[in-house]
């Protein structure tokens, strides 16, 4: 990080011209522009969480069990909305992004397990981003053999060419294309009291499979490299604490609309599937709506695929070089060159073309999405132990630490995404020694 950067403009501040004297601009436009300056690394960290495997995850929880999980989600939305708060807080208020952070606060031992971890199961999320690409215009009539090389060669070269400034801008633009899932909702005809009622009011089923279906719920909206990002993200950008105001407005705000547009999702596919049964795949819930919201369904539902999945495959490989380049010490920004930041950026450069040309390779991916939520089941405790645990420190945060009533609610859903996550493992490991 730059030492001027502390004096970077505010976040978000806008350069858009302002309307001629004696001709004030429409008030939908006003509230546009102010919703835009406010955008930045908070919204794009939250959405980037709706990626191909989320999609996957949210389709099937829709299928299998209607609107019966949208509870749970409003649940997790209280849980995302404080573990993003705390995560660009810290990077706020400290200039420093995760990896550096834990490398300063915990031994080396520790902090070496918690980011190797980080780059195996980010690995897997970039092959399913890429696959995920690939299915999306499939959709659209591209051969995923020409969409995934392209795909690729775009993301590579709008981070390693490009500025912070430039590529947030590019990330929030295609983070537009996740508002065609309330349309396809609205398109489907959903039982709107039914799901109303069950967003307020838990309608739970019995039984290991909706447990199970829980927890891959947790796993695939508070995902590891949403915090690594957002906290490496507030700090590259230069926000401080006197900007912190607008970018907690953002963190909160992203958190809620992406998991909005989560809940709509599921509202989408429990509308149009009437026989209750996961799913094998998100291309699987956009054939679904066809029936239901006409030939473009596919279409539709390809567009927001490939907005996610493009995203995230360039949020995911930017977390994990955010992270290693922070616990080793040398440059850590997207607005520098390979020979100033070659780890940094080697480093990314590698996970797109790993990631996608394993995406390249003929088969079914769906259990390499599996277990890479296996994965993430496994460290997002151990993150979010060491994110609250930094938050809570005066000695990192001063007088923005967790106060005594932030502290209990950001422990409490700490405590139970760690059971949640011991019950994963405890599954997998029975699932591997042929006991589930």
């Amino acid at each position: 990080m730059d030492p001027d950067s502390t004096t970077a403009p505010a976040a978000g501040r806008s350069d858009a011209p302002t309307p001629a004297p004696g001709r004030s601009a429409p008030r939908w436009r006003r509230r546009l522009l102010t919703a835009l300056t406010i955008a930045g690394p908070g919204l794009i960290a939250a959405n980037a969480g709706n990626d191909a495997g989320g999609i996957a995850t949210y389709a099937s929880a829709g299928a299998q069990y209607g609107y019966r999980t949208l509870f749970f989600m409003l649940l997790v939305t209280v849980a995302l909305v404080v573990v993003q708060e705390m995560c660009a807080r810290l990077g706020a208020y400290t200039g420093v992004g995760l990896g550096g952070l834990i490398r300063e606060q915990f031994s080396v031992r520790v902090s070496s397990f918690a980011l190797l971890c980080l780059i195996v199961a980010n690995l897997g999320l970039v092959v399913s981003e890429f696959a995920g690409i690939g299915a999306a215009l499939q959709l659209l009539g591209v051969s995923r053999y020409i969409a995934v090389p392209l795909a690729a060669v775009g993301v590579w070269a709008l981070v390693v060419f490009g500025s912070y400034r430039y590529a947030e801008k590019v990330f929030l633009v295609l983070s537009l294309a996740f508002l065609t899932y309330p349309l396809a909702a609205v398109l489907a005809h959903p039982d709107w009291g039914q799901a109303g009622a069950q967003l307020v009011w838990p309608h739970f089923v019995g039984g290991k499979d909706f447990l199970l279906l829980g927890v891959a719920l947790i796993g695939t909206t508070i995902t590891p490299y949403m915090q690594f990002y957002v906290a490496a993200a507030v700090a590259d950008r230069g926000i401080g604490p006197a900007e912190y105001p607008r970018e907690r407005t953002d963190t909160v705000a992203g958190s809620i609309f992406a998991n909005a547009i989560s809940m709509f999702i599921i509202i989408a596919t429990a509308a149009a599937i009437t026989t209750r049964a996961p799913l094998d795949s998100a291309a699987q819930a956009a054939s679904a709506l066809k029936p239901v919201a006409g030939r473009f369904a596919a279409q539709l539902f390809g567009l927001g695929l490939l907005g996610a999945s493009a995203l995230a495959a360039a949020v995911v490989p930017l977390s994990t070089s955010y992270a290693v380049a922070e616990a080793v010490g040398v440059e850590s920004s997207v607005s520098r060159r390979f020979r100033e930041a070659p780890l940094f950026l080697g480093l990314f450069s590698a996970q797109i073309l790993i990631g996608a040309a394993i995406a390249l390779i003929p088969g079914n991916l769906i259990q390499l999405l599996v277990r890479a939520q296996v994965v993430n089941g496994l460290i997002t405790p151990i993150l979010l132990t060491y994110v609250l645990t930094l938050a809570n420190r005066h000695s990192v945060l001063g007088a923005a630490a967790n106060g005594p009533l932030f502290r209990a609610v950001a422990s409490v859903c700490v405590s139970v995404i760690a059971l949640l996550s011991a019950v994963v493992l405890l599954q997998a490991l029975l699932g591997w020694l042929g006991m589930g």
